[in-house]
């Protein structure tokens, strides 16, 4: 039923509770878990008195992308196929374009229920991807760690 589960991760505190369900997922269908970050593009600090130039916070993203696949993978349990893949890009794009792409059957990802003023300023990728998204998505809430 399903061979291919996307996790997506930002390296958030509580990702081991959403690489949890994907371990548990993978191992009753034999499937695989592809383990994704996303090198955000989007320089927040893009301004005369930002401080950070383009090659510096694609930098910086990287790095934190690289230590978010890691964690991750770290988080899955003993015996669950893995593949590691860091794109760029805009996080909720990525996502959906990936598992289009790659024929993908389930997305699992954390969320921090972030509510009021917080979601409306940041956003939330997960409510973004589960309302787009052609496949199953399991949305975990993340807790502090």
């Amino acid at each position: 039923m399903y061979d291919d589960i996307l996790l997506p991760t930002d390296g958030s505190d509580g990702i081991a509770e959403a690489a949890r369900h994907a371990g548990e997922l993978a191992a009753r269908f034999d499937a695989t878990v592809h383990v994704l970050s996303v090198v955000d593009t989007r320089n927040r600090f893009e301004s005369p008195t930002g401080g950070l130039s383009d090659a510096a916070w694609t930098e910086a993203e990287r790095e934190r992308a690289e230590a978010a696949v890691e964690k991750t993978v770290d988080a899955l349990p003993d015996g669950v196929a893995v593949e590691t893949s860091i794109v760029e890009g805009v996080p909720k794009t990525t996502i959906l374009d990936i598992v289009a792409d790659e024929g993908l059957d389930m997305v699992v990802m954390g969320t921090h229920g972030r509510t009021g003023l917080d979601h409306y300023l940041i956003g939330s990728v997960a409510e973004k991807v589960v309302r787009r998204s052609p496949v199953p998505v399991v949305t975990v809430r993340l807790t502090e760690a």
